[in-house]
């Protein structure tokens, strides 16, 4: 049973998550894309906290509040304004509202379907194909996916995991293609998959394991950087393959938003 110490400890969490969040994206917005005028030198960059709250429509004290990680109420419409003056896009907003508790005005209801059996998909795949979970471990993998990414080099008794793989192997950075930007690209896209649950008892390990093991995540993770997950080109260089490419689709199986399946399709 949770306990309301833990459970307020957790809530305090997600406020420092949130005001780490607001406070980055507002020192990223010059006031000329607010469309405000930029009189005189400023010390930092980016907006004031007095300009945030008059795009906002709240006092300067609520701002300062809220970037302080204070248990301040943010309704959804204030929210809304904020996604709107901190011009986010669709994922850093719905990562906003998820650490905020807030459902998202703009965002449809959700409609109930019947599942789907995203865990034996995998293996009626002819091209490399795996399901991730929230932690982005590999819930299931066909033969084409585990040699593709030499066998994922999980420890045995444990389930691979995209990030370790990316980061603590170092075979992983000759594989894959470009490995800077899509080091940076899944460090966002994680964010915004695990939201409010990356201090949680389940993802909040592997955060750490992660930031202790590699410099290059650590730093990845402290830019607050989220974004949505996308397909396009994946280019690999194989050691027993050979220069591979692939066109890459990620579904969410309905009625199960903590798993992904990903596609790797070959090209037309």
């Amino acid at each position: 049973m949770k306990t309301s110490g833990s459970t307020q400890e957790e809530r305090a969490q997600q406020r420092g998550q949130l005001s780490a969040f607001i406070r980055l994206h507002r020192q990223r917005v010059s006031p000329e894309a607010a469309g405000l005028p930029a009189a005189g030198r400023r010390r930092t960059p980016g907006l004031r906290r007095e300009e945030l709250a008059q795009l906002c429509e709240v006092s300067p004290t609520w701002i300062t509040w809220l970037e302080q990680g204070r248990a301040v109420a943010a309704s959804a419409g204030v929210l809304a304004r904020l996604a709107l003056a901190l011009r986010l896009s669709a994922a850093e907003r719905a990562y906003m509202f998820d650490l905020a508790g807030r459902r998202d005005p703009a965002e449809p209801e959700p409609q109930p379907r019947p599942a789907h059996a995203a865990l034996r998909a995998v293996e009626a795949m002819r091209c490399p194909a795996y399901v991730l979970d929230r932690r982005w471990d590999i819930a299931a993998a066909n033969p084409q996916a585990v040699e593709l990414f030499l066998g994922w080099g999980a420890r045995r008794g444990e389930a691979p995991n995209l990030l370790r793989f990316l980061f603590l192997r170092p075979e992983a950075r000759a594989l894959i293609h470009d490995w800077e930007t899509r080091a940076w690209r899944l460090v966002a896209e994680f964010r915004a998959d695990c939201g409010r649950l990356a201090d949680s008892p389940a993802i909040s390990p592997l955060v750490a394991e992660l930031s202790s093991g590699s410099v290059d995540f650590a730093r990845l993770w402290q830019t607050q950087d989220v974004l949505g997950r996308e397909g396009g080109e994946r280019r690999f260089q194989h050691p027993a393959l050979g220069p591979l490419a692939f066109e890459q689709l990620t579904l969410r199986p309905d009625q199960r938003g903590d798993l992904k399946l990903v596609l790797l399709l070959p090209p037309d």
